[in-house]
């Protein structure tokens, strides 16, 4: 029977520097796997080559919590070598989920226990779990290696900011939990609907390769057919949100948790981020409103500038002043947030005491919100001279 046996560079380098320091080892690929990861092992064992003109094989014991292959062949890299090597395909627990599914509509991984080796095994984990390989060296030495299994949280994103009507966007989600099968090519579907049409319609996310946990889907924008399969009816300067609902989190979160993450884009004609809103007049007042051009220490001040809401929907945004002396330091941070409705102008103001004379800078800022900082329109400053 022929072997064949694949490594990756990192996983060999590990096993190199353990030969270089004499001792014998066990190394897998990576640190942390998720519940459907391929596993590659590593052992190097320089007295078990017990023939250099042949390739030997080595038995290994493989598992997982509550679950083991005992005898699990690993096979030289080639002659005179010393490093056995195998892999074995984590399989999931499918009762974690349910009937439910990963994807809510009932898809599960396998949890198949089974193989002899060197890669042709499979071994169910949990979501918070460890993978563990042994060899008994002699009667008085048994060495082991370990690595995490734990889920992950997901991300998404569109591929651009901005996508014309009768153009394709590319929508990408991120999670090797669903990486489900790390020998073929997975695909679930997910939600995604425009302001036109709050209703949506299903993508099909296509991972991207093998084992690679990163899945993309293409959505059609139209103005002239209903939403239908990978199509969605879009109109001018709608915003387009796409929907990932990750129902494997890891620890503390509970197997039956779950977190809806949504990513959004637009189409057709759009502003530039940097233009969403006008930010302009900035200017010192008085506790009353009142402008001024002197300021005393210790004056209660406002801080005042004009707001205007360029786009054709509503804005939340978040409106920070910051205070800072003339060495840089910053004195005051002061902020409010709210929502521009569409076309919406509004003049606000945060309030400042100076401490002392001397001369400050208040900078104005304009972002998305305080937990996403994406700046809405240029920063604004307003030298404050204090006598």
């Amino acid at each position: 029977m022929k072997f064949i046996v694949v490594i990756t560079i990192s996983l060999l380098v590990l096993l190199l520097q353990t030969q270089l320091a004499g001792a014998t080892g066990i190394e897998f690929d990576k640190k942390a796997y998720t519940w459907t990861s391929l596993v590659q092992i590593l052992v190097y064992a320089p007295d078990f080559d017990s023939d250099p003109n042949l390739i030997d094989t080595i038995d290994v014991s493989v598992s997982t919590r509550g679950h083991t292959i005992s005898s699990y062949k690993l096979v030289e890299t080639g002659t005179h070598t010393g490093i056995f090597a195998g892999s074995v395909t984590l399989t999931g627990d499918p009762s974690l989920k349910g009937a439910k599914g990963v994807d809510g509509q009932g898809m599960n991984p396998s949890g198949l226990q089974s193989g002899n080796g060197p890669n042709d095994g499979f071994l169910p984990t949990e979501n918070s779990d460890g993978v563990t390989a042994s060899f008994m060296y002699n009667k008085d030495q048994t060495v082991t290696g370990s690595a995490l299994v734990q889920w992950n949280v997901g991300q998404i994103q569109w591929l651009e900011q901005n996508y014309q009507v009768n153009e394709q966007g590319k929508l990408q989600i991120i999670d090797p939990d669903m990486n489900l099968n790390p020998k073929a090519i997975d695909k679930f579907e997910t939600n995604v609907w425009s302001d036109s049409d709050s209703g949506g319609t299903k993508v099909t996310m296509t991972e991207t390769g093998k084992d690679t946990g990163i899945f993309q889907g293409n959505v059609y924008f139209t103005t002239e057919s209903h939403s239908s399969g990978g199509r969605l009816h879009v109109a001018h300067g709608d915003t387009i949100t796409g929907e990932y609902v990750d129902r494997t989190l890891p620890y503390p979160h509970s197997p039956s948790d779950e977190i809806r993450l949504t990513a959004t884009t637009s189409v057709g004609t759009s502003l530039l981020p940097l233009e969403q809103v006008n930010s302009s007049n900035p200017r010192i007042a008085d506790s009353t409103g009142n402008a001024i051009t002197t300021v005393k220490a210790n004056q209660q001040i406002l801080i005042e500038s004009d707001l205007q809401n360029m786009q054709q929907k509503d804005q939340s945004f978040a409106y920070l002043v910051q205070v800072g002396d003339s060495n840089g330091i910053t004195l005051s941070l002061s902020w409010i947030t709210g929502k521009l409705g569409a076309g919406q102008f509004l003049n606000l103001a945060e309030s400042w005491l100076p401490p002392s004379s001397g001369n400050y800078t208040a900078q104005i800022f304009v972002w998305q919100s305080l937990s996403q900082p994406n700046a809405l329109s240029p920063p604004l400053s307003k030298i404050i001279n204090v006598g």
